[in-house]
Parts: C-alpha cells; sequence; structure tokens
C-alpha cells in the first residue's frame, strides 16, 4: 500500500511503534497518516480476499438460499450483509461501498443498511450529508427486479431516516412501496418467518415510528459500536465484534444477532478501517471453518466476493 512515495504498512498494534528509527519529519508523517486513516487518501484500488473496493465483485453467487431448508427459522441463518449499503459517493469520508446494489445482491448480500432523507414526501438516499444519487425507488426495484429473477432468495432491508428530522416517514414509505414495487413483495408480520415463508419477500427491519411494515429493527440483537476515533481504536472496534459473534453463537436462536464490522471516525476512513477489521475476521472465520456456528447477520464495508462466500458457507 502507498499514499504518494510513502510505501506504508501499517496495523493498529504497530502503527507507531514501526516509527524507530525513521528521521523525525518521516515518523512525524507515518503518525499523521495513522491518525488520518491513511488508506482513505489513496485512489488505488483493492481487491484481496477480505476486502474490495473495485467496481465490481470478484465472483457472484445470487441463489445461495436455495440450498437452505424451508423448514430453518430466518434467526438461524448466517448470511453477510453491508453498512450503509448505498453510500458509494462523497469521497473518502462518505463512501462505504464501490458495489453497485445490484452487484450486491447478486455477490451474495442479503441483508441492506437503507438510509432516506425525508424531504415533502421524497426520500433520497443519503450518507449524512452526501446525496447518493439515488431515491428509495431506485432501492425497491432493484430489491424486486432480484428477487423476481431469484426467487429462492430473501431480503432484508433496514429502513432508517438520515440527513432529515421529520420522525415521520411511514407515509412516504408506503407510497414509495406502492410506486416501486408490489405490496405483496413485503413480509408483513412482526413474526419470525421459516426460510420457506421468507422466499421472494423484502423484510423490512423497521427503524422509524408508524404501524408495522414488517419485522422491527430494535427486535434484533444489535452490536453497532461504529464510532472508532483512529486506526489506533481499531482493536477496541475488533473486541466489540469478536465478542458478539461469539454471543451470537451460543445466543438465543429465536432472535436475528446482527454484528456491524463497519465503524469510522474523522480521523479513521470508512475504507481504512474496513481493510483492517475484514481482515480480522477473515481469519477469525477461516480458524472456524467446518465447525457448526450460527452467527446470524454479519454486516460490513467493502467485503469481497470470497468473504461473502465464507460467511454463507456457516450454512
Amino acid at each position: 500500500m502507498s499514499v504518494g512515495s510513502f510505501p506504508i504498512n501499517i496495523t493498529e498494534e504497530s502503527d507507531m511503534a514501526s516509527t524507530k528509527g525513521v528521521p523525525r519529519m518521516g515518523k512525524m508523517l507515518i503518525e499523521l497518516m495513522t491518525l488520518l486513516g491513511a488508506v482513505g487518501l489513496s485512489n488505488s484500488a483493492i481487491q484481496r480476499p477480505d476486502y474490495d473496493d473495485t467496481a465490481a465483485p470478484e465472483f457472484l453467487n445470487p441463489s445461495w438460499m436455495a440450498d437452505l431448508p424451508d423448514s430453518r427459522p430466518l434467526s438461524e441463518v448466517t448470511m453477510p450483509g453491508t453498512h450503509n449499503t448505498m453510500a458509494i459517493y462523497g469521497g473518502a469520508l462518505a463512501e462505504c461501498q464501490s458495489w453497485s446494489l445490484a452487484s450486491q445482491l447478486r455477490a451474495g448480500v442479503r441483508f441492506l443498511d437503507v438510509r432516506v432523507r425525508h424531504v415533502r414526501g421524497n426520500l433520497t438516499i443519503h450518507h449524512g450529508v452526501s446525496y447518493q444519487r439515488a431515491h428509495f425507488g431506485d432501492v425497491l426495484e432493484g430489491v424486486a427486479d432480484f428477487l423476481r429473477e431469484y426467487p429462492s432468495e430473501m431480503v432484508l432491508m433496514r429502513l432508517k431516516e438520515e440527513f432529515s428530522e421529520t420522525f415521520d416517514i411511514y407515509g412516504a414509505v408506503v407510497s414509495y412501496i406502492h410506486l416501486y414495487a408490489d405490496w405483496d413483495l413485503l413480509w408483513h408480520s412482526r413474526l419470525m418467518p421459516t426460510v420457506g415463508q421468507a422466499r421472494g419477500k423484502l423484510i423490512v427491519l423497521q427503524d422509524f415510528g408508524g404501524p408495522d411494515l414488517g419485522m422491527r429493527y430494535s427486535s434484533l440483537d444489535i452490536a453497532d459500536d461504529w464510532k472508532v476515533p483512529t486506526l489506533l481504536h481499531v482493536a477496541e472496534k475488533w473486541q466489540s465484534v469478536h465478542e458478539h459473534l461469539e454471543t451470537a453463537h451460543v445466543g438465543n436462536k429465536a432472535y436475528i444477532f446482527l454484528t456491524y464490522g463497519s465503524g469510522a471516525g474523522i480521523f479513521a476512513y470508512p475504507n481504512a478501517i474496513a481493510q483492517r477489521i475484514n481482515a480480522r475476521l477473515y481469519d477469525y472465520l477461516m480458524a472456524l471453518m467446518g465447525q457448526n456456528r450460527r452467527f446470524g447477520i454479519i454486516t460490513m464495508d467493502f467485503p469481497a466476493s470470497p468473504l461473502l462466500q465464507m460467511i454463507i458457507n456457516f450454512n
């Protein structure tokens, strides 16, 4: 990895220790890049087994749920997801993914994290202040098209308001569903479906008020310690991820467990965090391959196809 003409190979444990013997100006530069999440400053695309910020997945797996038994409760399925699924614009501080929605779904992603800005009934996609050149209808059409093509699959979607504070998006969401999808596309219950019941369905994990559209996001067992001030705090982030994954294995199987591997801070860009957390996640899962484990939903920034496949294989 390099930034400009300065080669770097930084891990969270050695970020500062590795500057021993470096001239003072070079040491200061390395420390500054570390605090700023130096990888976020690089324009070069990377495709590793755990991390991928290129334009397209290495390989696709669009119908992996076809092999799941119909009788299995959804809460016992292990699946990959993406954090801020539509956040592919806005620079290093805002971008969390590099693949389109269609590519993510075809690569095997089954949990989407969608944020909408509500202005006079319009629902545009945002990550903070960054408009993502899409609206909620684009998401609904993309999911509906995918499920029509692959009816063995299901999609879970957390939906919440972002960069607006109306606290009243229910009516607009319903209007968009009727305009851009179909009312019968949704799983209309708070109850936990089986795989068979959920096939071909969009399960809205409702993170907003109003009557039930689907399941409530708050009903999940969630670990989302997303604040990572600098790259020196990556070890703490990984500890949170690791502990929740371990808990998911032995936890109440009536609940869906949701673990966010994503994180960010003013001095740690999402891609810099993802490169480090995804690598740890890959090694952790690799060591457990062949074991009978239930992890629930593992949600990431910039996941790679081999990492998605590794998560899927635990089913």
